[in-house]
């Protein structure tokens, strides 16, 4: 019996000993996994290298920076880098194991710049990548659309101890104390205020450039958010659709020039660091950094392809050494995927911008951006009329926000981090004092005071003196969304201590339509304004405005008016009114008009009514709105001009309007990116009026006697100094960003840049329309005369100026070129201006 069984004791034996063998080489593997995150957002870091010491061996984190290694070499530890970052060690053990990095930005100077004989490797790769662009950029496509989903993060950081310590913050101190779990344990703590989620169907066409997304879901949580609807149109991906083959990229209004941009060599540094796969391509890694330390360059790392010489990957940061005020770091991270037509699209995008604190004492802000590509179509394009909306959501876009639909939706599962997110939100959104901050950034923000479905305000208007009104009081106010998502009123109570008279507004607006813009607008009201101040033409610069109602009111009058408009968007950038207006001219100076010239008997008149329609157009190709409330929010027109054609006509009788007249405008207006020269800003007028018409009724050119530079008006022009009956002016603008004072050393600290402004006018008046004007008043006293322009002779001011001066002022010289006689003319003059520019 015992022989019997001794061939299976030995196989048992055998067995046991082989088991024991495999254990013990196990337990000598090193099996390695974690997440790679940055310490100060708790964002992943994607790309970063893990490389196990004293060994050749390491990986590379993924795009959400999660990595895995499994080796037999031996190590006691393991580094991992990333460019921007300080490297990190930790100890590794045999065996399965789980750890995690955060790694701390590293602030470095610009390395230095060593020529060697030779030229660099990287060189001949981008000049490849260059002449490959034609074929890799998406927009040779003549169309693409895929699904998006996209998640956006809004949190405060850079939380000091004194300011925990604040009296105003020990209410949420709780909150704060337990916020370290929301990075990691070896992270900085941040505060969130708003995480959103939405997804979408993104398009785009190529022959005309056009694109639409559609929202079709949405999830909302923050502090302060009373109306989704504007969250919902700029959650979507179409604000954080970035294209490196794009020579440069428009970023929060700056233009960044890109690392394979076709001039490359001009503004960048390459350092060819590795060979090695990505996925199943095979690929160059390239480190790359700005010449100038102050350019709007990026710094970064790119992956580019062997066979096609395309964008794999690439990590590109913004640092705070840039010439861009409040702003510590931008980055951006893609990773792109082919498509069936060759060109490559990117499949993740991650966007962090972190807002540097204003003071020592405050706390920094961090917005996140993710979005996931799936499901890509190209070269299938929709007819022009499908995109006729940048942005479109869904009806019930929110409707649905169990956790277990959203899970059904998300192309990744939120991490624990993100959903500790949200519980800590919904315990922010219920303490007083935050409510209390969000009050006043609003009001700080919009010049209005919510109380609830009224705002008051706006206060930049609710006091003045001047010399005819003295101390004048104003209180005003204007209805939201939530009292109506069709009708809107507004109105205003004023009062002059000195010419005590009481000033009133009262207007009405009713939505019709909120897909294709339309709506009903009637005003009335009484008031005073400076002659040549056009509040509609300005009513973007709300420090001119009220910066007008102060000082000596050269020429002012007092006025009545009825209006009334019907406005209309017929199709994208395609638009027009029709209004109708009647108002009453009954000056404060000393003013006159020649009822018939021909006639030295006829009266000399110094009132007058006036009604008229008139018909407006505007083209603007290419320009998006989204809706804010129950207003609507222009975000430009890229690079193409905006056209607006008025025909105005007078009507004699009606209301007791003393004159019939016809009036033509055009005007054009424009963005232009110059690329390293900065932006220009250009808005051309022309005017023509047929008839002979007092003064006040012809182009009364926009004059400006307040300390505060405008760029709507003539800046060394008095008010109502300069008439036409026919015109054609210029008002021009060129930001030059740090082009020059970047260059310049120690200077540079400063971060100043420089402008250069030009207005210009070519008009002239009628002999006609000269006679109209009076010597003298009807009571024979002498009138306060206008000038008018000699034909052929232009109306000329030039302008030079630095802004940025401590990131929030700007100073402007300008110089008035001619038409120099005169006591009160102003040959030279320095303008003050406050403004809020990155």
């Amino acid at each position: 019996m015992k022989l019997r069984y001794r061939p299976l004791l030995i196989l048992r034996n055998v067995i046991s000993a082989l088991l024991l063998f495999a254990t013990t080489l196990s337990a000598q593997e090193i099996m390695v996994q974690g997440k790679v995150t940055d310490a100060g957002s708790g964002d992943p870091i994607p790309f970063a290298t893990l490389l196990l010491n004293g060994t050749s061996v390491g990986v590379t984190t993924d795009f959400d920076g999660n990595f895995t290694l499994h080796t037999s070499a031996k190590a006691d530890s393991i580094i991992v880098t990333s460019v921007g970052y300080k490297p990190r060690t930790k100890a590794v053990k045999p065996g399965q194991q789980v750890i995690n990095f955060q790694l701390e930005e590293e602030i470095k100077s610009l390395k230095e710049v060593a020529f060697v004989a030779g030229e660099n490797p990287a060189f001949e790769i981008l000049r490849r990548v260059v002449q490959n662009k034609e074929h890799n950029d998406k927009r040779k496509l003549s169309a693409y659309e895929y699904e998006v989903y996209t998640k956006t993060e809004v949190d405060i950081n850079q939380i000091s101890d004194k300011l925990r310590k604040r009296k105003t913050m020990r209410k949420i101190t709780q909150v704060l104390d337990s916020i370290d779990r929301v990075v990691g344990v070896d992270g900085k703590p941040i505060l969130p205020l708003s995480i959103t989620e939405s997804t979408s169907k993104f398009y785009y066409r190529s022959a005309p450039v056009l694109k639409t997304e559609m929202i079709l879901n949405t999830k909302i949580s923050g502090v302060g958010f009373t109306d989704g609807s504007t969250v919902n149109q700029v959650i979507g991906s179409s604000f954080q659709e970035y294209n490196f083959y794009q020579n440069w990229l428009n970023i929060l209004a700056k233009n960044f020039v890109s690392p394979i941009a076709d001039g490359w060599r001009i503004y960048y540094d390459y350092d060819l660091i590795d060979s090695l796969y990505v996925e199943n391509d095979y690929c160059y890694r390239m480190d790359f950094f700005p010449r100038s330390p102050a350019e709007l360059a990026f710094s970064g790392t790119m992956w580019i392809t062997k066979n096609e010489y395309a964008l794999k990957q690439i990590d590109a940061s913004v640092e705070k050494r840039a010439n861009i005020n409040f702003i510590d770091k931008i980055q951006i991270q893609q990773e792109l995927t082919p498509t069936t037509s060759g060109a490559w699209i990117p499949k993740k995008n991650r966007v962090l911008v972190n807002v540097s604190e204003l003071s020592k004492n405050s706390a920094g802000l961090l917005a996140k951006f993710y979005s996931s590509n799936k499901n890509i179509v190209v070269n299938q394009p929709h007819e022009s009329a499908f995109y006729d909306k940048l942005i479109q959501v869904k009806e019930d876009a929110q409707a649905i926000q169990s956790d277990k639909f959203w899970d059904s939706l998300r192309h990744e599962p939120l991490s624990n981090t993100e959903k500790n997110v949200y519980k800590m939100i919904d315990t922010l959104k219920n303490i007083p004092v935050v409510k209390t901050y969000t009050d006043v950034f609003k009001v700080v923000v919009e010049g209005y005071y919510n109380f609830g479905k009224v705002e008051v305000g706006p206060y930049l208007r609710s006091i003045a003196s001047n010399t005819v009104e003295g101390l004048r009081l104003q209180l005003g106010f204007r209805t939201n969304v939530d009292f109506s998502k069709k009708m809107v009123y507004s109105g205003m109570l004023a009062y002059g201590f000195q010419d005590e008279k009481l000033k009133f507004s009262f207007s009405t607006k009713k939505i019709l339509s909120r897909k294709h813009w339309t709506t009903l607008n009637f005003r009335v009201r009484k008031d005073i304004v400076r002659l040549g101040v056009d509040e509609e033409a300005v009513r973007t610069s709300p420090l001119f405005i009220g910066a007008a109602q102060w000082g000596r009111f050269h020429r002012a009058y007092y006025y009545r008016e009825g209006f009334a408009s019907f406005n209309r968007e017929f199709m994208r950038g395609v638009s027009g009114r029709v209004a109708f207006r009647h108002w009453t001219f009954d000056p404060t100076y000393a003013f006159g008009f020649q009822q018939n010239p021909s006639d030295i008997n006829s009266p000399i008149l110094d009132q007058f009514k006036t009604s008229e329609v008139f018909a407006e157009a505007r083209y603007a190709h290419n320009e998006a709105f989204i809706q804010n409330g129950n207003e609507r929010i222009s975000l430009g027109t890229g690079n193409w001009p905006a056209l607006t054609f008025r025909y105005a006509h007078g009507i004699k009788g009606v209301l007791g309007s003393d004159f019939n007249y016809d009036k033509v405008l055009l005007n054009i207006q424009q963005r232009l990116n110059m690329g390293p020269l900065g932006a220009a800003y250009v808005s051309i007028d022309g005017e023509y009026i047929y008839n002979d018409l007092p003064y006040p009724l012809l182009s009364v050119h926009m004059g400006n006697q307040a300390p505060v530079y405008s760029a709507y008006t003539f800046n060394l022009m008095n008010y109502g100094e300069f008439v036409s009956d026919k015109s054609v002016s210029m008002h021009y603008r060129q930001y030059f960003e740090g082009l020059i004072v970047n260059r310049i050393p120690l200077m540079n600290r400063l971060k100043w840049r420089l402008i250069g402004t030009a207005n210009i006018i070519y008009g002239s008046l009628r002999n006609s329309n000269q006679a109209l004007i009076a010597d003298s008043t009807p009571n024979g006293d002498p009138t306060l005369k206008t000038g008018f322009f000699t034909p052929g002779k232009p109306y000329v001011e030039l302008g030079y100026g630095v802004e940025n001066i401590f990131k929030f002022f700007r100073v402007d010289f300008v110089h008035r070129l001619n038409y120099l006689d005169g006591s009160d003319v102003r040959k030279f003059g320095v303008l003050l201006t406050m403004q809020f520019r990155l």
